[in-house]
């Protein structure tokens, strides 16, 4: 594997990088089975790509993206919380209405960006290559976002949606108000992940309404894998481990594809994912029989 193809893979587990922010805070703090970043995903990036090429600014149109994918959350949330809709199939139904959602907002399948200027476009020319500049951008968003989230979910709030998840009975008893932290928790988990659809669109130069098939997949791996590297109840370190999950969930994609002894073509990307994903998901249960 070449360097610029190391690059871009650790750059793409960055940006995804987000989305297993999102899908950690769903599934893990409030245990809520959200498979609405397959359409927040591609929303945020059809949002932030519609707005560049309209002439906002980029920063803008990326926490436009952040904001649209907060309210698809919403939808869900309030399907689930409102009208007692189980909480699978809510995320279900929010996910098919942004399939045409999507097109609505882009007028198309795809949209190209890349003669635009995007967040990055400031930070070119500065005597680093572009594959260096991308994946250090990134980062960089990805570090503030870590901070942001751990501190928030060490915040009183942050505690009340965490006994959300962990027993909404007990909960309701010492008078937490579940149902405003099941919204605002996955509000803001789609805000990540309709943010990293906006960073997708501006690293990559298009949007497209089949970008988001399998981000919860993808989220679901960076997730796993993390929390298998990288064992501790805290916090910060579990969101850490998200992002390493994520990065290294990224390579082992590009490994694969890119071994010719295995003969995988670009085609193969969703079974290469599917096997991981398995393999992540029973390797912890081998070693527990192990240690058992």
């Amino acid at each position: 594997m070449s360097e610029i193809a190391f690059l871009g893979a650790v750059e793409l587990g960055l940006v995804y990088g987000f989305v297993a922010l999102g899908v950690y805070l769903s599934f893990r703090i409030l245990d809520f089975p959200d498979l609405t970043v397959d359409g927040s995903f591609p929303l945020g990036a059809a949002v932030a790509a519609v707005m560049i090429l309209a002439g906002v600014n980029p920063w803008l149109a990326s926490f436009a993206a952040l904001a649209a994918g907060a309210c698809a959350g919403l939808v869900t949330a309030t399907l689930n919380q409102r009208f007692g809709i189980l909480h699978l199939l809510a995320s279900i139904l929010t996910m098919i209405a942004l399939f045409s959602i999507n097109l609505r907002v882009m007028g198309r399948p795809n949209v190209a960006l890349i003669m635009q200027d995007t967040v990055l476009t400031p930070f070119r020319g500065l005597g680093l290559p572009d594959h260096y500049v991308r994946p250090l951008f990134v980062a960089v968003l990805l570090v503030i976002a870590v901070v942001l989230v751990a501190r928030f979910l060490k915040s009183e709030f942050g505690l009340a949606m965490r006994a959300t998840g962990v027993n909404a009975k007990m909960a309701r008893a010492q008078g937490v108000s579940t149902s405003l932290h099941v919204y605002a928790g996955i509000a803001l988990a789609n805000g990540l992940v309709g943010f990293s659809g906006a960073l997708f669109a501006q690293t990559n130069g298009f949007a497209d309404v089949t970008s988001g098939i399998g981000t919860i997949v993808v989220g679901l791996a960076a997730v796993i894998v993390g929390e298998t590297l990288l064992k501790t109840r805290g916090i910060l370190i579990a969101l850490i481990g998200c992002v390493v999950g994520s990065v290294l969930y990224r390579i082992a994609i590009q490994l694969a594809l890119s071994a010719d002894a295995i003969g995988l073509q670009a085609s193969d990307l969703n079974l290469v994912t599917a096997v991981l994903v398995a393999i992540a998901l029973v390797l912890p249960r081998l070693r527990a029989r192990r240690a058992a």
